[in-house]
């Protein structure tokens, strides 16, 4: 039996088929129900290899440790049932996640993709991969390889699109990768990442009421959307931009922070716009204490430097040193072992820790030291242009708050000339 794109499926039978291409669908979206499509298509047949594929993407791509025994099982269930060449090199990208070896699954992933080009889950799991490796040129690469394979003929064209638009937008190319963004939405409303994609383009650009007009007028991605608490803080980065910090309370207390998220990628935003609040001098309250307390859960993971940075946010913020202590050990033993975030770890994720550290607690210039030492290399940790800048923001406020007013000045220079070049890209 064959999948949506003429795919054989080892042990599938007509309703797991339907049940798996449903989770397929819905996970191009990046809607929270792919999960439990997933486990009906197993209950539908236990033996369909790529329906525990598929679970197992569905944990590891939120690059929480614990979700690791989960996708574990359901890779071990897979790799006890027959398989074809293309499930078996899906079993091989996902060992070698689980075993820490960020790079090496992508580079699996991407061969796959050149055989198997309208395998859209290798695709998406490649693309997430490369943001979170920080490969800017991946990102568009991967998709543009696989790309002229595709048409709108083929069932999940908007996926493609969306993805190549991000890829765009995080390679420069503001024009072109918001025209095929926009073409993503207009085929599917409710692809959340396509949405995504465009609004990158409108923040790397400045343009705060388009940005707003963008993300205020298509209210599909706002359901059952697994990106729906990121794509919210991309509406209050254009609140943000304009002073209104009102509207970017609301929004923090609303939909980006009300449900008191526990996801790695939700806290993330939480930490990321509370710290971008503080910077700009607003009064958050006591809004730390609860963000620092859902992150705990993670403070001994060692697992996605990228995560421990925005957790020491919270953490230097609600002035929990016992968690920062968790954290730094768990760094430490994270710097010793033979994976890729050890090198996330020890070149970006340390240093950018301290610094968070140190600005918290008023030491400024120790703040700008460290900043300065790694930003330039900081996309190796992963995370997006836009969530990076809070490294730069940082580092001005720093260097602001410590008296280097010429690093002030040619920081801001740096950063308008940088600007006016984006607003004509």
């Amino acid at each position: 039996m064959k999948d949506a794109h003429g795919y054989q499926l080892t042990g599938c039978n007509g309703q797991a088929q339907v049940l798996l291409d449903q989770a397929l669908a819905q996970f191009r979206c990046l809607r929270t129900d792919s999960l439990a499509s997933t486990e009906a298509a197993l209950e539908a047949s236990p033996e369909l290899v790529m329906g525990h594929i598929l679970h197992a993407w569905l944990y590891l791509l939120g690059t929480e440790a614990a979700a690791i025994p989960v996708a574990q099982a359901s890779l071990e269930q897979a790799q006890a049932l027959p398989q074809n060449d293309r499930e078996a090199r899906h079993i091989q990208a996902l060992q070698l996640l689980i075993a820490g070896r960020w790079h090496a699954s992508g580079r699996t992933l991407e061969d796959l993709s050149l055989d198997y080009p309208h395998d859209l889950l290798s695709l998406q799991a490649g693309h997430q991969l490369d943001f979170f490796t920080g490969d800017a040129r991946m990102l568009r690469d991967r998709i543009a390889r696989a790309l002229p394979d595709w048409s709108a003929a083929v069932p999940g064209y908007h996926a493609v699109l969306g993805m190549y638009a991000f890829g765009l937008e995080e390679t420069g190319d503001y024009r072109h990768g918001e025209r095929i963004g926009r073409e993503a939405v207009s085929l599917q409303p409710d692809d959340a990442w396509a949405q995504h994609a465009v609004a990158h383009v409108l923040e790397m650009q400045g343009r705060r009421e388009e940005g707003i007009a963008w993300m205020r007028g298509n209210p599909a991605w706002q359901q059952d959307s697994m990106l729906a608490v990121h794509n919210w803080w991309h509406l209050a980065l254009h609140y943000l931009e304009q002073d209104d910090f009102d509207t970017v309370l609301a929004l923090f207390d609303g939909p980006i922070d009300g449900h008191k998220g526990t996801l790695a990628l939700e806290l993330i935003d939480a930490s990321s716009m509370l710290w971008r609040l503080q910077l700009r001098g607003v009064d958050v309250g006591n809004r730390w204490a609860g963000v620092a307390e859902r992150w705990a859960a993670m403070a001994e993971d060692g697992r996605y430097a990228f995560n421990d940075f925005h957790a020491a946010m919270a953490f230097a913020c609600s002035g929990r040193e016992e968690l920062l202590g968790q954290l730094r050990e768990a760094q430490q033993r994270a710097g010793q072992r033979d994976d890729d975030n050890a090198r996330f770890t020890q070149l970006i994720g340390r240093p950018m820790v301290e610094a968070a550290v140190a600005f918290a607690e008023g030491r400024y210039g120790r703040c700008v030291d460290l900043l300065r030492s790694v930003r330039s290399q900081a996309h190796v940790f992963g995370g997006s242009h836009a969530q990076r800048d809070l490294i730069d923001q940082t580092l001005i406020a720093a260097a602001r708050r410590s008296d280097q007013n010429s690093l002030v000045r040619g920081l801001q220079r740096e950063r308008e000339l940088l600007a006016r070049q984006r607003s004509v890209a």
